[in-house]
Formats: C-alpha cells, sequence, structure tokens
C-alpha cells in the first residue's frame, strides 16, 4: 500500500482538484466559510478518503472504520467535500453548507452527519479526543487506527499539549496526527503571532515519532502514514508543509483567507486556477 504506482497517482491528483472545486462551490453557495484552509488540505483528504482509510462509506458506523478526527472543525469544507466525492452523500448536498437546517454546518457536528467521529469547533480538543479513542482502542486489542487532522495555530492551546504528553506518556503507536503546517491563521502568521517553532522537535521530546513532508505530495502523504503504522512503540506527529489557499494563486499564502469565502464573481476564475495548476 505504500507504493503507489503513477496511475493511482494521477488518480489522486485528479480527485483532489474535484475535491478544491467543490470546495469553492460550495463555500460560494454559503457566502461564508473558510477557504485557505480546506484548499490547503484538500491532497491530505483525498488522500485519506480515497487510499488511506479503512472506511466504508456505505456503512459509516462499521465498527472496524478507521477512525479520523478533525480537531480544526473551520476547514470542515474540505472533510464534506472529500466525503461527498467518496460516497458518504450526494456531491450536490455540498451547497447546503452553512443553511438553516442542512447537516452541513460551519464546523462539524457528529449527530446530524453519519461519518462524523466528533463535533469540532473549540480549537485544542482533538487531539486529546484522538488520544482518548487511540487509547481505548488499545485497551480494547482493537486493530482500527485513529489519526487526527490539527492546525499548526492550535499548537498555541494548552489543551493541545494535555493530549500529546498523555498520547506520549501510554505509546499511543495506533495515534497518526497529521498537522497542516501552513503558517497562517486568522490574525496572520503563526511565527509572528506565537511562535511554533521547533516543532519537531517539541513533539519529540514528549515521545511522539516525527515525520516532515510535502503536503501536496501524494506518495509523501501515503509514505508517511505508511511508516507511522511500522513505529509500534510511540504515537506518530506527521507535520506536512501545506500552502494555503493551494490552487489560486492570488490567495496563496495569504493569512487575510484564513476566514473569507469567495465571491460569486470569483467562483469561475478561482475554479480556473484549480484546473490549471493540477496539469503541471
Amino acid at each position: 500500500m505504500s507504493h503507489l504506482t503513477d496511475e493511482q497517482i494521477t488518480a489522486l491528483e485528479e480527485k483532489a482538484r474535484d475535491v478544491r472545486e467543490t470546495i469553492i462551490r460550495m463555500l460560494v453557495a454559503a457566502k461564508s466559510g473558510h477557504t485557505a484552509g480546506p484548499l490547503g488540505m484538500a491532497d491530505i483528504f483525498t488522500a485519506f478518503y480515497f487510499h488511506i482509510l479503512n472506511h466504508d462509506p456505505k456503512n459509516p458506523d462499521w465498527e472496524e472504520r478507521d477512525r479520523l478526527i478533525l480537531s480544526n472543525g473551520h476547514i470542515t469544507p474540505v472533510r464534506y467535500s472529500a466525503m461527498a466525492h467518496a460516497g458518504y452523500f450526494p456531491i450536490e448536498e455540498c451547497l447546503t453548507l452553512r443553511k438553516l437546517g442542512s447537516r452541513l454546518q460551519g464546523h462539524p457536528e457528529r449527530d446530524m452527519l453519519p461519518g462524523l467521529e466528533t463535533t469540532s469547533g473549540p480549537l485544542g480538543s482533538g487531539l486529546s479526543q484522538a488520544a482518548g479513542i487511540a487509547y481505548a482502542a488499545k485497551m480494547d486489542g482493537e486493530k482500527w487506527r485513529t489519526y487526527c487532522a490539527v492546525s499548526d495555530g492550535e499548537q498555541q492551546e494548552g489543551n493541545t499539549w494535555e493530549g500529546v504528553m498523555f498520547a506520549g506518556k501510554n505509546r499511543l503507536h495506533n495515534l497518526t496526527a497529521i498537522m497542516d503546517r501552513n503558517n497562517i491563521q486568522i490574525e496572520g502568521m503563526t511565527e509572528d503571532v506565537m511562535p511554533l517553532e521547533p516543532l519537531a522537535d517539541k513533539y519529540r521530546a514528549f515521545n511522539w515519532h516525527v515525520i516532515e513532508i510535502d503536503g501536496h505530495n501524494m506518495t509523501e502523504i501515503v509514505s508517511a502514514v505508511e511508516e507511522a503504522k511500522a513505529i509500534y512503540e510511540k504515537p506518530t506527529m506527521i507535520l506536512a508543509h501545506t500552502i494555503p489557499g493551494k490552487g489560486v494563486k492570488e490567495i496563496e499564502f495569504d493569512y487575510h483567507w484564513h476566514g473569507n469565502p469567495p465571491k460569486a464573481d470569483q467562483e469561475e476564475s478561482f475554479i480556473a486556477q484549480i484546473r490549471e495548476s493540477a496539469k503541471k
């Protein structure tokens, strides 16, 4: 599973393009939401839903499924889009994002949509939740794995480090976290707001195995997860270096797009850029 063929890489890259296009369309329809993070994490969520996860879209509560926790719930458009393309619900439903009564709220709500493991919103809590889930699975001798997507900005939250310590202390080898290291947050660049580096060294100090990757390289994403499976004495943190707003040149690395949606007159231009960038 760690080796991707050229055909598999192409298929995953094309699917990531589709996921990005849907993100743009759903944000325009909602007229609110986050753009930079979802576009930046599209490759990672595509790799998970179309290659990595042991899951069944037609049976979301399957007991043997891998658990994927989204800690930074504000980037949920990328999860909704990936789930829709994977067959959890119709792609057309993505256009109900943030609408009154929709199953697709601005932050994921576990009780509203099958396939969501947790309700998230307050930053910093997801890794602690994932550690608890992984610890319970380890106690029960379960074979499924727990994955947790986290943001770099929420490394500024104390609760994150409580989860980090707990997972390291209990040697949760069945827990793999993947960090969206895009260097931005709503108020600016992370290293200006509250410096985070040296992140890798911090996690190693808490008894985590650390892997750094290009978060837009399908081979590196999949290989990192496979490496994590081979680590039996500690949890793994994958530091995924990503480009916020990936695919739309005029918004890449611009922290102002952290929490702003595209306008209607930008929709086709953004999608055209995504399609063009996917050819390179």
